[in-house]
């Protein structure tokens, strides 16, 4: 699920840095300052997060990463870093033998674009990425934020009165409006109970009289397309729902389904876990971190800001999104996240 995101407080290196530079550095120079922050051993682990990558550029949401920028942007993370299996990385951290500069890349959720549009542009570059995938929306499923987002875009111009539902007017005569009306009624929505949730979303799309897409997820065979073609499939629960919410029962049971279901899927085990919307303390916390690890996962990553430092916990592996475009900005963003501390729960 798309995660908004956040600039860290502490930062060491900021965007001004960027904005009044008058000269680019050499890459050599560039490699230098991320030696020096990312050493290796059990120290600088950098991981990325991504969800999608479209084919081409969505007027709703232009910030999206296509597939032009997807290969830009590994190709400046190959040329600066050291991009590892994130199971790799994980049995390094532990072990104190990361190389400098050490990163991995993930996806979360299981969109068929991941197969499609992502796999090709790796395979490219020989870069491998790490697969979260929630099994329960697999084969035509949809996530219940991907239905707010569709029935936005799909919606009648006028204005989607949803005050029956408690979610207010929201006028889409513009994009611009439509840019509004998506975070306005996922705001409304995200915390609820989720079988109340996805009531409320079901109830949403009848409001807003249109059909959704069915093929925003993967398919079973596609999964397998992305184990067969080297890449790492991980856990992400069954319905990707926020682990702090359920019953500890309840929550167990989605992440041990989510990994068998991969296991059967792929016929190899599933090593790696990734929380839900994965803020600490918010979204997971201490007894899911436990259950984990009685899961028999070697690692599990949250949304937390930060790279791994000193002996860092395997399964609370921090990651983030970076979003710059400029070679820069995007070698600059990689650095300030090599000096943020992650949260914990």
């Amino acid at each position: 699920m798309k995660q908004p995101e956040r600039i860290p407080a502490a930062a060491a290196i900021t965007d001004a840095a960027a904005d009044a530079a008058h000269f680019t550095p050499a890459p050599l120079l560039e490699k230098s300052l991320l030696s020096l922050l990312s050493p290796g051993g059990r120290h600088g682990l950098s991981i990325l997060i991504y969800h999608r990558v479209l084919p081409h550029k969505d007027p709703l949401f232009p910030s999206e990463v296509d597939a032009a920028e997807f290969s830009a942007q590994i190709g400046m993370l190959k040329s600066h870093f050291n991009v590892l299996p994130l199971l790799e990385a994980v049995r390094r951290s532990k072990d104190g033998t990361l190389p400098p500069r050490a990163a991995a890349i993930t996806f979360d959720d299981g969109y068929a674009d991941n197969a499609e549009v992502a796999l090709p542009i790796l395979q490219q570059h020989g870069l491998h990425a790490t697969f979260f995938v929630a099994t329960g929306f697999l084969n035509g499923g949809r996530m219940w934020n991907d239905s707010v987002y569709e029935l936005v875009r799909h919606a009648p111009d006028g204005v989607l009165d949803a005050t029956p539902l408690g979610l207010g007017t929201h006028p889409l005569h513009t994009l611009a409006e439509r840019r509004l009306a998506i975070p306005a009624l996922i705001g409304q929505l995200k915390y609820l109970p989720m079988a109340e949730r996805q009531q409320q979303v079901d109830q949403l799309v009848k409001l807003a009289g249109v059909a959704l897409p069915d093929d925003l997820m993967m398919t079973t065979a596609q999964v397998r397309k992305l184990h067969a073609g080297g890449m790492g499939i991980g856990a992400h629960t069954v319905n990707h729902p926020i682990l702090a919410r359920l019953p500890d029962a309840e929550a167990r049971e989605e992440i041990a389904q989510g990994k068998l279901a991969l296991e059967d899927m792929i016929g190899a085990s599933v090593q790696l876990f990734a929380y839900p919307n994965g803020k600490p303390g918010e979204d997971y916390e201490a007894r899911h971190v436990a259950m984990a690890r009685e899961l028999r996962f070697e690692g599990a990553v949250s949304t937390s800001w930060g790279a791994s430092r000193g002996r860092p916990d395997p399964f609370q592996l921090p990651r983030f999104t970076p979003w710059d475009r400029s070679r820069l900005r995007f070698v600059l963003r990689m650095a300030r996240n090599l000096t943020t501390s992650a949260q914990l729960a």
